[in-house]
Parts: C-alpha cells; structure tokens; sequence
C-alpha cells in the first residue's frame, strides 16, 4: 500500500543520506537514550568485534525491512560468486535476481508461503520433509502432493507421473488446478539427510519449466555438505526467475542470532520485503551488524545393522532410519525410548497426514559424541528387539 510504501521510502532515504541531513520525518526513538553503549565480541580466533558508541547507535536503531545496505551487498556477492545465477543480469521484470535478509530462513520461508499459496491450491513437496515446512503450509489450506524420494532425494519420474494429472496447455486456463509451486530441501534434507543430484536438479528444473511452476528451494544446509564437487543449485540454473531460494546461518554460525535471507526474482521479493515491513519491520539491526563485521574480519577456514536400515547422509546433521519390524514408531520412541534415555523424534511428524503409521526416526547428530551416538544406538537397538 501507499502507507507501507512510504515507510520504506522514509526509512531507505535516512540509511543513504549524508550525516548533515536534518530529518524530522521518521519517527524513531533516540538511540542517546538507550542504556547501551558499547559492545566487544570475541571469537573464537581471538580477533574482537566492536561496537564503539557512534556504531552502537546504529546497531540499536531502526534499519530498511530488507536489510542493512552492507550485509545485503556483502551477500549478494557472495550468491553471485556460489551460484552465478543467470537472473543476476536480467531487468526487473524479466526476474532479475534480488535479496532481503530474514530473521532466519524460517521467516523468509513462512512470507514466501504465505504470498504464493491460496486456499485450495495444489503445491508439491518431498515426502517426507520438514516438520516446520508442514507447520507452515497446513494451516494456508492448500492441498499438499507427496512427491517420492529416495537417498538422492526427489525423484523425476515420480514428479512427472504426478503432474501427468494435468496437461501442461492447461495450466494458465482460468480455474485450473495444476501446482504452482514446487517446494524442496535439496541438500541433507531434513528428516532424510539425502541430497538431489545435478542431474535430477535439471530434470525437475525443465518439468517445472514446462508446468510454469515456481520453484522454492529451501536449503539451509547448503554449507553442510561433505562430499565433492557440490551439485549445482536450482539458484544457478535458473534461466527464466522461478526459483526463490532460502538460505540460513544458523547451522554455521548461530542459530540464535537468527540470520537468514530470500534470493529469487525481484518482483517476489520486493513483496516479501513488504511483507516483512508490516510484519517484523526488519531482522534486529545488530545481529545483523555483528554478522557484517564477522565476515569483514574472518574467514570461512554401527550397532543397529541387524534391526534397522538407512543410507548415509550426503549433508546436513540428519539420519533418516527405518526400523525393521516396526509399523509405527511413535509409541515406541515417544514412550518407551524416553524410559531408556534416547530421545529421536518419530517420523510420522514429518509426513502429511501424521496420524498414518510410519516405520521411520530421525536422528540428529550434530551436537553428540560419536561415543553418545554408540550409545543412544545401542539403547534403540535393545529396544527394537524387545519390540518385535
């Protein structure tokens, strides 16, 4: 609206303009008020960040919704130099790619969502797939399409025998029912840990071309992968400006401090960054000052074989397992494993319909031991066999 619009234009015009500018348009508090006056970080590396009083000021007040001006160049570089997107050329209106940071990349996937599904539609997802993604979606009333997967992630034929529902003439006619949106992890899925392949990524890139469907590739495990070369992303093939992307630093740096940020085509994300205007305002000024300067001074530098089965993780921090003669693994892990001391989470909260029997868990990793994970196996194991 005309209102949001002219916040932002207030807001954006005092981020650029000179220290002697007089404004008496904004209405933001005094920063001289605040109790705050400076602030030292110490890495781990033992470099220091500060914040002297005059950057403390900055920290503390208000900022443009889509980001300190910075960070975003600091991370529009960076998408560059990762993906080198097709759409980092084009105009605006051919989907030109652009950015915003996010407070996570939950916040960025829940506003994307909530801009591009209606009542009714159809969208597209992996099965199973992310528990807070289904949190996000379920409650928009859309209809939710499993596609299959497997250890290499979403699989193409499975995607097209799907979308042999509907005719790709069709689905620009009035009223018509094909998916517009397609929604995938594609790196160390979570519950699953399987990452797609190059080559399945451009399969599932041209299907998406041919049904004109958006592409919303959420991939906050991007910096988790363990084997290389890394596969290409959607991001780097995206020729036409379908593919919005959401990535986050919460696995790397902290997952506290909550930073994430949205790259897609220009047209979508200045509506997010609107979104987020009216919503949150913008990610806290100095999380997002702290992340600038981290970056300006560093650098980047089994026990159950017989009762379970699993692929080995490609990325990310999860380990998708299915329990051999288990139909259903909520009572067991939910009541009984809670007596032995194991917790994992069962893996009918990662399916659609979660009242479905569903024989899988999910472990993470990424905080225990390798002596700990022997463990809490050892502990499953034992309870697997008293179970069947």
């Amino acid at each position: 609206s005309l209102r949001i619009a002219c916040r932002m234009n207030i807001t954006e015009l005092q981020q650029r303009s000179p220290p002697s500018l007089i404004s008496l348009a904004g209405g933001a508090p005094n920063p001289s008020t605040f109790p705050f006056l400076s602030a030292n970080i110490q890495l781990k590396n033992g470099q220091t960040v500060g914040f002297d009083e005059t950057l403390m000021k900055r920290a503390l007040q208000y900022s443009a919704s889509n980001g300190i001006p910075e960070l975003l160049t600091w991370m529009k570089n960076l998408q560059k130099n990762l993906h080198n997107p097709p759409t980092a050329t084009y105009s605006p209106e051919k989907g030109q790619m652009e950015m915003c940071v996010t407070t996570g990349s939950q916040e960025g996937l829940c506003k994307v969502f909530e801009m591009l599904v209606n009542p009714g539609d159809n969208v597209l997802l992996d099965a199973p797939t992310y528990s807070g993604t289904l949190a996000a979606l379920q409650p928009l009333g859309c209809n939710l399409i499993n596609v299959s997967s497997d250890q290499h992630g979403m699989i193409p034929s499975a995607l097209k025998e799907v979308l042999s529902r509907w005719a790709p003439s069709e689905v620009h006619e009035p009223g018509s029912s094909a998916p517009k949106v397609l929604y995938t992890i594609p790196n160390g899925g979570n519950p699953t840990g399987a990452s797609m392949t190059a080559q399945r990524k451009k399969e599932i890139y041209e299907l998406a071309r041919q049904y004109d469907m958006l592409i919303i590739e959420d991939d906050p495990y991007y910096f988790l992968q363990f084997d290389k070369p890394w596969a290409p992303t959607f991001l780097s093939m995206d020729v036409d400006g379908r593919v919005i992307r959401t990535d986050s630093f919460s696995k790397i740096l902290s997952s506290g401090l909550r930073i994430g940020f949205v790259t897609g085509p220009k047209p979508l994300v200045d509506r997010v960054v609107l979104h987020i205007q009216a919503s949150t305002m913008h990610t806290s000024s100095f999380t997002q000052r702290s992340f600038f300067f981290f970056f300006n001074w560093s650098v980047f530098s089994c026990v159950c074989v017989d009762v379970a089965e699993w692929h080995a993780p490609s990325a990310g921090m999860f380990l998708w397992i299915k329990l051999k003669g288990i139909a259903d693994t909520q009572q067991l892990i939910m009541e009984k494993a809670l007596e032995k001391e194991v917790l994992l989470v069962p893996g009918g909260v990662f399916m659609i319909n979660s009242s479905e029997p569903c024989a899988y868990v999910r472990a993470a990793f990424s905080l225990s031991t390798p002596e700990q994970m022997d463990e809490a196996f050892r502990r499953l194991s034992s309870l697997i066999k008293d179970a069947v």
